[in-house]
């Protein structure tokens, strides 16, 4: 396959030539779920470019905007850092790096838990609040409302990604 960097041959599909150099080489059983995992990540490039392109002027990155809009969802805009870090599956140095950012930027506080004083909370604060409603509008209109795709076809695209996923052991039953 190509690399991500050179463009394909218009009309060409470039994981459509991946599939049939893998039966060409005799990977034929493993051909089709070549094809299946490149496409899925082919398309998260495609989206997380897109999404990016478009946080950049907020001065965020998907992450960053998930943890906020996280924060905006919850009860009293707080949440300690042990449940942001199980909602966004994320590892705990990489969720310490995200919320530093945000508090640099003067987007987020953290207080220390009163129920555990080892563990913290994050808090939006309203500079937070009103910068991942605007990134959401951005989002909302530029991707989520046009992904490209039949109301039936995300359903089942959302139905198929979903039963991968818990059987990969994704979220519990």
């Amino acid at each position: 396959m190509r690399p991500v960097s050179t463009p394909a041959v218009p009309g060409r599909d470039p994981i459509a030539e991946a599939r049939r150099q893998w039966r060409a080489h005799g990977w034929d059983e493993a051909s089709e779920g070549m094809a299946a995992v490149t496409s899925v990540m082919r398309a998260q490039q495609l989206l997380l470019t897109q999404i990016d392109a478009l946080l950049r002027p907020f001065n965020l990155t998907f992450a960053r905007f998930e943890l906020l809009r996280l924060l905006s969802f919850a009860s009293e805009q707080r949440m300690t850092m042990l449940r942001a870090g199980h909602r966004l599956q994320v590892h705990p140095t990489s969720l310490t790096s995200l919320a530093g950012r945000l508090k640099e930027d003067g987007l987020v506080e953290r207080v220390v838990n009163p129920d555990d004083g080892r563990s913290g909370i994050l808090v939006l604060l309203p500079p937070g609040l009103e910068l991942v409603e605007r990134a959401t509008a951005v989002l909302n209109e530029e991707v989520f409302e046009q992904v490209g795709l039949s109301p039936d076809d995300i359903a089942t695209l959302v139905d198929v990604l979903g039963r991968f996923r818990a059987a990969r052991g994704d979220f519990g039953a």
